[in-house]
C-alpha cells in the first residue's frame, strides 16, 4: 500500500491514554488542534489535485475522508467540548488506500499510423472498435487541418474507462485507463509518445513499423503496474 504523507503520524493525533492525563482545558485545545491539522491536509490534498498529481477519483475519495473527520469531530465539540470521542474519529490511516484503489491504472496502449490508422503496436486487452478509431483520427485529421496539433485529449467510454489520445507528429497513442488520470499521469504518456517518435523516427518515416526494429517506451506504462 503506498504511503500517503498526508497520513503521516504527528504530535496531533490522539495517543492512547491521552484522555486521562490531560485536563479539559487541554482536552480541547488538543482538539482544536487536531481540527487545524485536518484543513491542512484537506488543503493538501486540493493542491495536489492541482498541481495533477492526484486525479478526480481519488481527490474526491480522500478530501472526502478528512472531510467527513472533520465534520464528525466538529459535531462531537459541539455537543460536549469536553468529549474525548473525537480522538478515535481522526485516528490517521486509510487514505493510502483510498489513493491506490482509485489510481487510473492502465489497462492497454495501442499506437497507429495517424494517417492510414493502420497498427503499429498494441499491448493490454482492452481495445476500442477499429470503426471508433477510424472516426477519431478523420476527426483528428480535419482538427489538425485547421488548427494543429490539438494535444491530449480525454474521452469516456461506455462501460465508463477513459481513453487518452495522444497525437504525435507521424502516430497516435491511444491509452485505457480504468478510471480518469491524473495530469501527470497524461504529461507521462505524452512525454512517452515524444520519445517513441524521436527515437523511431526513420523507420516511421518509412512506414516500416516491423516490430523489431522499433523500440517502445510506452511498455513502462504497464510495466510500472506489475508490483
Amino acid at each position: 500500500m503506498p504511503h500517503d504523507p498526508a497520513d503521516r503520524q504527528s504530535n496531533l493525533s490522539p495517543n492512547p491514554g491521552d484522555g486521562h492525563h490531560l485536563s479539559p482545558r487541554e482536552q480541547m485545545q488538543r482538539a482544536e488542534e487536531a481540527l487545524i491539522e485536518l484543513r491542512q491536509k484537506m488543503a493538501q490534498v486540493a493542491a495536489e489535485y492541482a498541481e495533477g498529481r492526484l486525479n478526480r477519483a481519488q481527490f474526491e475519495a480522500v478530501y472526502g475522508r478528512y472531510s467527513e473527520q472533520r465534520d464528525i469531530t466538529e459535531r462531537l465539540l459541539a455537543r460536549n467540548p469536553e468529549s474525548q470521542a473525537w480522538q478515535s474519529v481522526i485516528q490517521p490511516g486509510h487514505t493510502g488506500f483510498l489513493r491506490s484503489h482509485y489510481a487510473a491504472r492502465v489497462l492497454s496502449y495501442a499506437i497507429y499510423d495517424q494517417r492510414t490508422a493502420e497498427v503499429i503496436h498494441v499491448s493490454g486487452t482492452t481495445r476500442l472498435e477499429d470503426a471508433q478509431i477510424a472516426a477519431v483520427l478523420r476527426r483528428l485529421t480535419a482538427i489538425m487541418a485547421e488548427r494543429g496539433n490539438p494535444g491530449p485529449t480525454t474521452r469516456r467510454t461506455a462501460d465508463d474507462h477513459c481513453v487518452l489520445f495522444v497525437p504525435g507528429e507521424l502516430t497516435i497513442a491511444i491509452v485505457i485507463f480504468l478510471l480518469e488520470p491524473a495530469g501527470q499521469q497524461i504529461q507521462r504518456v505524452s512525454d512517452l509518445h515524444r520519445d517513441f517518435e524521436r527515437a523511431n523516427w526513420h523507420a516511421l518515416a518509412n512506414h516500416d513499423y516491423e516490430p523489431e526494429r522499433l523500440v517502445f517506451p510506452h511498455r513502462a506504462l504497464l510495466e510500472d503496474q506489475r508490483f
